[in-house]
């Protein structure tokens, strides 16, 4: 051991911070001091010294303090609830009284008992007991701690954030590699980061000014300052873990038997709880309000939104994860991955990606596993509702539109989808690739209705920092439905009928056509059914464009159609001057790009000097978007009606087409349900049918099926509502 390593046993719990890092006048409790006020409104002459016969008390009580002169009480004080424990530098204690704390089963005398205590504040009440080593910690009232190896703060503690403190180099900071394994898009973890802020960072490494002020921006608000303590709030409960280090701790948080956490805040409050578990080992990151962390998990490098869950053994590593996601057993590493993404599958990967939310992984899917090229620096892009389907495996660099899905196999080359809604198919056996187009519309309304359904419905946070876009068909996905419509045509114009990769049934209908540049492969490409996806592409945006103008305008009753056409009419939106085609999924929230370039051009001008400014401009655009949606919906209308104008009579009639368009949807559930229970297969592990109904239920008792219909009943509703005003 160097010599360096040996000093005097008075010094232990004093000089946290070193001396050339104090600001003048200051002494080393100086940030303790102003922690404690904002947290827990406590000043220093809140407590007193201890009087003769409360020390005679601690010292029969077999305890040990280095300078009793250094140790502070709350009234009421009762000295006979600690003993068998040490005390170095400044403690201070809040009130002491004869009561016990109960968390769940696990109950605990209120007290310090066989433990450590080096430098550290208590809040009233606490149950420490059986801690080797608590150190530079300010614990809040009605903690339990207990069977904690060590529990201590540095003076360079940043608990996660990707800032640095005084003195620190640059090569200490804490980067998480999102999206590319080779680093390109690193971005800084801080506490309150969300999906949109790690995309505006990450996705525009062009604008060189935008990425030097958010680096600034997040410095500046979370470094600095050294010498802050570790913080665990009031309700906190922590018991049987190994090793806890410059980790701060939320309210009413409950982690027991962890492993290891360091440098890392866990954002926790009473209304939203956070859980670390057993075996859970997680190294500089952040882990969002009442999330779920057990059973082995590891993360490094990370953030975790609100509401979401790691469990099973789950590796979580240089990744984003968005809010109300929930991923086991698997490996996510380098990811950016928006709110709402399942992932349960033990022999499951995703890395290097960009998951846009609402998305689900399947068992043995291989997402980026393969490269390439001679460096780990490929990515792979999917849009809002990507769903690669069992033992699929894609290959950097590739890129899905929304609602894909992917049928098993192993996808030899890059793929570009550019049509959404559509099923993948790699048909080894006439060696191409293949895809149908609005696939989800055409045949399997029911998964794409109840993504929607519960993508909505698991959205339990409690503070929703910002909206996230729950419906299917939107702004986004609409243009995406455009462009699928022009390359369609495109394609079914350039068809000869004597192409041998064209099938024609009665010399009329077009079964299948071949495209191109989906794939980075010299073998043959094919769109399935492009009459049929045509068709179900304008039904689509029919319901979207109508359904959307009428729920807008049943919410202005100051509006008659005249005063809501002025308004959406605008000449920006128009037929001749084009609508706005350039939309931005940002953490989940839809936005047009030209608001989310200028807020890059601000942030790169200096406009904005904290996160919280900036997620407040994501809140503006929260209130300018219905707004947005209905004029980009209005311009869609008139697309399809190849009509700058809408009048009263032709709106009423799409009105009429849309409620018949609601009602053929619900019956496609059904019946997409009640194919599960006409396939004998699924009755053959039964003696009879009653049996499977009682195992399996009947497709009308479905609770989604019912769910839909009462929705559908509140929607003919408003749309009543809104035909009775264009009388």
């Amino acid at each position: 051991m160097k010599a360096k390593n040996i000093l005097p046993l008075e010094r232990l719990g004093y000089d946290f911070i070193p001396a050339e890092y104090l600001p003048s006048g200051a002494d080393e409790y100086w940030l303790r001091n102003a922690q404690q006020e904002e947290r827990f409104y406590r000043k220093p002459g809140d407590w007193r010294k201890l009087n003769f016969e409360e020390i005679s008390i601690l010292k029969n009580n077999r305890n040990y303090c280095q300078n009793w002169d250094n140790f502070f009480v709350c009234d009421p004080f009762e000295p006979l609830l600690i003993r068998d424990s040490t005390f170095y530098g400044l403690v201070r204690l809040g009130s002491l009284q004869s009561v016990y704390l109960r968390h769940h089963d696990f109950c605990v005398p209120a007290g310090i008992r066989n433990s450590t205590i080096i430098s550290c504040d208590i809040g009233d009440d606490a149950a420490i007991q059986n801690c080797g080593y608590i150190s530079h910690y300010i614990i809040g009232n009605n903690c339990i701690l207990s069977e904690i190896d060590e529990l201590q703060t540095t003076n360079h503690s940043k608990f996660g954030n990707g800032s640095l403190k005084d003195g620190e180099d640059e090569e200490v900071r804490v980067w998480i590699d999102i999206m590319n394994e080779a680093g390109g898009r690193s971005v800084l973890p801080f506490e309150g980061m969300i999906a949109a802020d790690a995309y505006l960072w990450a996705a525009y490494r062009d604008d060189t000014a935008l990425l030097e002020k958010l680096t600034e921006i997040t410095q500046k608000q979370y470094g600095g300052l050294r010498g802050s303590y570790g913080v665990i709030g009031n309700g906190a409960v922590i018991k049987s873990c190994a090793i806890i280090k410059d980790t701060a701790v939320g309210e009413c948080a409950y982690i027991k038997g962890a492993n290891k956490l360091k440098n890392v805040t866990i954002q926790s409050s009473a209304e939203e709880p956070t859980q670390i578990g057993e075996g859970v080992e997680m190294v500089n990151g952040i882990v969002g309000y009442a999330c779920n962390v057990f059973y082995g998990s590891k993360a490094v490098r990370f953030v975790m939104g609100r509401n979401s869950n790691l469990k099973y053994g789950a590796r979580l590593i240089h990744s984003v994860l968005g809010d109300n996601s929930t991923v086991s057993c698997c490996e996510i590493l380098n990811n950016l991955i928006f709110p709402m993404h399942e992932q349960h599958h033990n022999n499951s990967f995703l890395i290097a990606s960009l998951i846009q939310g609402m998305s689900n992984m399947a068992a043995a899917a291989t997402i980026g596993s393969n490269h390439n090229s001679r460096a780990n620096d490929g990515e792979i892009r999917a849009k809002r509702g990507f769903w690669p389907g069992l033992a699929v495996s894609l290959k950097h660099s590739s890129i899905f539109a929304s609602f894909v899905i992917i049928a098993k196999g192993e996808y030899p080359s890059e793929l570009n989808i550019m049509l959404p809604f559509s099923l993948i198919n790699n048909n080894v056996y006439k060696n191409r690739l293949e895809v149908l187009p609005a696939y989800f519309w055409l045949h399997n309304l029911y998964a794409l209705e109840r993504n929607s359904w519960k993508t909505k419905n698991r959205d339990k946070r409690k503070y929703k920092i910002q909206r996230i876009e729950t419906d299917y068909l939107a702004p986004d996905t609409a243009e995406e439905i455009i462009t699928a419509l022009t390359l369609l045509k495109t394609w079914l114009s350039e068809v000869d009928s004597n192409h041998p990769g064209v099938e024609s049934e009665d010399g009329n209908y077009v079964h299948q056509i071949p495209c191109k540049s989906f794939e980075n492969n010299k073998r043959g490409q094919m769109i399935i059914k492009p009459l049929e996806a045509i068709v179900a592409y304008r039904q689509m945006l029919h319901y979207y464009a109508v359904k959307t103008i009428a729920a807008f305008f049943d919410l202005q009753p100051e509006l008659d159609f005249n005063g809501l056409s002025d308004l959406l009419n605008l000449h920006i939106y128009s037929l001749d001057t084009g609508r706005i085609k350039d939309w931005v999924n940002i953490g989940g929230q839809i936005v047009p790009a030209f608001r989310v370039d200028k807020l890059r051009k601000e942030i790169g001008e200096g406009k904005y000097k904290s996160w919280d400014e900036i997620h407040n401009v994501y809140d503006l655009w929260d209130k300018e978007y219905e707004l947005d949606k209905c004029r980009h919906a209005w311009a869609v209308l008139a697309l399809l009606n190849e009509s700058n104008t809408t009048d009263i009579s032709m709106f009423k009639k799409d009105l009429d087409t849309v409620l018949e368009t609601r009602f053929w949807i619900e019956k496609q559930i059904y019946e997409s349900r009640a194919k599960d229970f006409q396939n004998p297969f699924k009755e053959a592990t039964f003696r009879n049918r009653t049996e499977m109904e009682q195992v399996l239920g009947k497709p009308e008792d479905n609770l989604f099926f019912k769910l839909f219909q009462k929705e559908s009943a509140v929607f003919k509703e408003m749309v009543d509502r809104v035909n009775k005003r264009l009388l």
